[in-house]
């Protein structure tokens, strides 16, 4: 089948690489699951929001700018869909009892999520303490048992969705992260970059629903061996034109693996603060740098 629209995948089944004419009769080979995870329901959303133009940046339609700019969005689908819920429950239950049986209180908890942006900006305050409520909440039972709205295999675009603040298990999740934000001394109102490092450098991103994934601690990228993260690591935004392509990336852990070489977090410095290297392709474009180097090998 040929499409001259869009095709799109991020990590699951074939089905849904267009919604608009889902894939059937696949052979048994292939993921037939038709449950979409939350960063490919919110892949597909940011398409169809950029297609009518209704996400913030401007007229419809991508371009290498509006594409950059949707991947390194950093929004949060379990939290635009979900985080009001979550705000009405610890506005009515100001405190709330923790797993452990311990009443916590809530409301400073429940003040930054209600001002967060829902994103996972590296300046976000909220996102660190979303993460950790939503992670503990996912290790309290299966998600469609907490949710507002189930799972409905002919919404598979839109559901599960919401969150159940009236569910023992959503109260005790929200107190359980307060409890782990006081355990490590932090303010429920952390920056995200504060607390999710590579090589000591802020990192956008989340697991709990971000298009953008990240998992990293405040040690990721130091110490021996490094520390590990998880997420994003090679970023490309490409327009074929008839001068040939124009392409942006970025390697998010640097180009070398070597700590000590300046290469090791280069790029992470940009991935931080949402900047990309423009790539060089012709020959005008390379010998164009002001750093090039050339190196001549002899056999």
């Amino acid at each position: 089948m040929n499409r001259t629209d869009y095709v799109a995948n991020s990590n699951n089944g074939p089905q849904y690489t267009n919604p608009e004419a889902p894939l059937t009769g696949l052979p048994g080979v292939y993921d037939i699951d038709p449950h979409l995870d939350q960063r490919a329901q919110l892949g597909l959303r940011m398409i169809a929001q950029r297609a009518n133009g209704t996400d913030g940046l401007g007229a419809p339609g991508f371009t290498r700018a509006t594409l950059r700019a949707s991947m390194l969005g950093n929004r949060v689908l379990s939290a635009e869909t979900g985080r009001d819920d979550v705000v009405g429950m610890c506005r009515a239950h100001p405190r709330l009892t923790a797993t452990d049986g311990t009443e916590v209180d809530v409301q400073q908890a429940c003040t930054t999520l209600a001002r967060w942006d829902t994103r996972a900006d590296t300046t976000s305050r909220g996102t660190a303490l979303w993460i950790t409520f939503f992670n503990r909440l996912l290790d309290n039972g299966p998600p469609d048992t907490w949710r507002r709205v189930p799972y409905d295999p002919a919404q598979p675009l839109t559901t599960p969705r919401g969150i159940n603040g009236d569910d023992v298990r959503v109260q005790h999740a929200l107190a359980d992260a307060v409890q782990d934000f006081a355990a490590r001394d932090l303010p429920v109102d952390t920056e995200l970059g504060a607390v999710q490092k590579w090589a000591g450098i802020p990192l956008p991103g989340c697991d709990v629903g971000c298009f953008d994934v990240m998992d990293a601690s405040p040690d990721s990228g130091t110490g021996t061996p490094p520390a590990g993260v998880f997420g994003s690591s090679f970023l490309m935004a490409v327009e074929l034109t008839p001068d040939g392509p124009r392409a942006h990336t970025l390697l998010t852990y640097g180009q070398s693996s070597n700590p000590a070489s300046p290469h090791y977090t280069d790029q992470t410095r940009l991935f931080s603060r949402k900047q990309w290297v423009t790539e060089r392709f012709t020959q005008a474009e390379i010998t164009g740098d002001p750093a090039l180097a050339v190196t001549t090998l002899h056999s």
